[in-house]
């Protein structure tokens, strides 16, 4: 087993409400955590706050989206500056729904990663590729270009935290197989250590963030 201290996050995307949010949090409280596990959940922005106020403080809270800049006329956007100024220490970028519902570029998550990092917070940066991208045999050339953008822009890899989310797995009720996340980690982790570093290869956390089902899930985990 890798030295790499293990990961959990739970997106809620544009899900939730206050009398939901109670209950999450009073089942967290009432659970145990390791020290060995990193656990994150991330709200709707109108919810970081409060969510932060009232979840057990070993718990991190991440923001699902953030801009490139700290300020401005940005109509519905959050900066970096007002997810810390809401003590929350994480933001996702590049997730897939950003990517194909909203437009946004391999560029534009980059640009997003290299200011969150520069303003202090840890980000989870994700890629994957489409069901027809997988069907073409394109997985590689996806999931590599959308890495070469993100790690360009990455100083400190011990605040980045690269989550695999095959987009024909997401909101499809089709779950990719543990072996088959398993091969697209073990690509990224060779791209890293040709590209970046064989000690960021070694020591960056990737985890798998597509559907999964409770009977895939201690599967999933066991993988490196």
């Amino acid at each position: 087993m890798s030295g790499r201290k293990f990961f959990v996050g739970g997106n809620w995307k544009m899900n939730g409400s206050k009398k939901s949010i109670d209950g999450i949090v009073a089942f967290m409280k009432a659970g145990s955590l390791s020290a060995n596990t990193d656990v994150v959940v991330s709200p709707p922005a109108i919810y970081l706050s409060y969510v932060r106020q009232n979840m057990p403080q070993n718990v991190g809270v991440a923001a699902e989206n953030c801009y490139k800049k700290a300020s401005g006329a940005f109509t519905g956007e959050i900066s970096p500056a007002m997810i810390k100024d809401n003590d929350c220490g994480w933001v996702i970028l590049g997730h897939s729904e950003r990517r194909h519902v909203f437009g946004e570029t391999d560029e534009l998550i980059g640009e997003k990663v290299e200011h969150a990092l520069a303003e202090g917070l840890s980000v989870i940066a994700c890629i994957g590729e489409k069901l027809d991208e997988r069907q073409a045999n394109k997985t590689e050339e996806v999931v590599y270009h959308q890495m070469k953008v993100i790690a360009a822009k990455v100083k400190d890899w011990s605040k980045v935290v690269i989550a695999y989310e095959p987009v024909w797995a997401i909101g499809t009720g089709v779950s990719a197989t543990p072996d088959q996340a398993q091969e697209v980690h073990n690509q990224l982790r060779k791209w890293l250590a040709k590209n970046v570093s064989n000690d960021v290869s070694a020591k960056t956390r990737i985890i798998y963030g597509g559907s999964y089902t409770l009977a895939l899930a201690k599967e999933l985990a066991s993988k490196a």
